[in-house]
Parts: C-alpha cells; sequence; structure tokens
C-alpha cells in the first residue's frame, strides 16, 4: 500500500514540471476568471471525495460488520489515489491562475510604463510650444516697439518738412513783398 502511494507521488511529482513549463498564460480577464473557476471546481471536488473517504472510513462489511474488508480498504485506497491526482491538479491550475495574474500584472506595469512616456512626451511638447510661443510673443512685442518708434520719426520728419515748408513760403513772401516795393 505504502508503494502506491510513493509510486503515485512519484509520477505526479515528475508530471508536474512538464504542465508548467507548456502552459501559455493569457492576457484576458475573462481566461482568469475561467481560471479561477476551474480551481474552484477542483476544490469542490477535493472536498467531495474527502466526504467518501470519510464514509469509505467507516464502512465495515468485513465479518459480522466489524472488521474491514479487503475491498473497503481498497476502496479507501482508490479514493486517496483520486484526492492526490486532484490535489495534483490543483497545484497545477492555480500555477496557471498565478501566471495569469503575474502576465496581467508585467502587462499593466508595461501599460502605466508607456502612458508615463506619453505623458512626459506630451508635457515635454507643450513646453516646447510654450516656450516657442513666449518667444514669438516677445518678437512681435519687439516689432511693435521697432513700429512704434520709426512711425514717431516719421511723424516728426513730417513736421519738420511741414515746418521747412512752412519757412520757405514765409522767405519767399517776404522776399516777393521787398520786390514789390522796389520796383
Amino acid at each position: 500500500m505504502k508503494n502506491w502511494l510513493i509510486a503515485l507521488l512519484l509520477l505526479l511529482s515528475f508530471t508536474y514540471p512538464i504542465y508548467s513549463f507548456s502552459q501559455t498564460p493569457l492576457d484576458t480577464s475573462s481566461t482568469f476568471e475561467d481560471q479561477r473557476k476551474r480551481v474552484n471546481n477542483l476544490l469542490n471536488a477535493r472536498n467531495q471525495k474527502f466526504g467518501e473517504y470519510d464514509v469509505s472510513l467507516q464502512q465495515k462489511t468485513g465479518i459480522f460488520g466489524l472488521f474491514k474488508s479487503k475491498n473497503d480498504m481498497q476502496k479507501s485506497i482508490d479514493i486517496l489515489k483520486q484526492i492526490v491526482i486532484t490535489d495534483n491538479n490543483i497545484f497545477v491550475e492555480t500555477r496557471k491562475l498565478l501566471d495569469l495574474k503575474d502576465s496581467e500584472k508585467e502587462r499593466f506595469e508595461q501599460l502605466a510604463t508607456e502612458y508615463d512616456q506619453q505623458v512626459t512626451a506630451y508635457m515635454k511638447t507643450i513646453s516646447k510650444l510654450q516656450n516657442e510661443n513666449d518667444k514669438l510673443r516677445e518678437s512681435i512685442k519687439n516689432l511693435e516697439e521697432e513700429d512704434h518708434s520709426s512711425s514717431t520719426y516719421i511723424y516728426l520728419f513730417s513736421i519738420l518738412i511741414v515746418a521747412l515748408i512752412a519757412a520757405l513760403i514765409y522767405q519767399y513772401k517776404l522776399l516777393k513783398s521787398k520786390n514789390v516795393t522796389k520796383v
């Protein structure tokens, strides 16, 4: 009996690494929920088999119902084997569930990193555009000041020309009135 259990445990322990390398976790939450349901179903099946094992331990179909027969013992051993197989399946499915959770966590971390990079790039672009906008406003202000100073010079120059023309006209009238009196 011990040899059977040891052989079964060794067989199951050698098959576990095969399951762990062959699994490929998916990144969807529905797969995660499906995997959780599988683990819960296996746990429920284990509880049911353990109840059957308790019942089989209490069954005594031997002589006068006082002793366990060989068939009763074999039935209990078979149920224990099924419990061990179910436990191994629970371990495998739980490992898959943890791998799904880890891959989902990695995906979210990767998305967070990408979003941080995008936000940083947007902030750099906004900063660059704000600096460019400030430079353009400064150049507009300088151009307006230059335009204002040049228009001031034009006004002063225009007044000077008008004053010179007025002075020339006055001088011309003075000379003309002197010429009229000389004749």
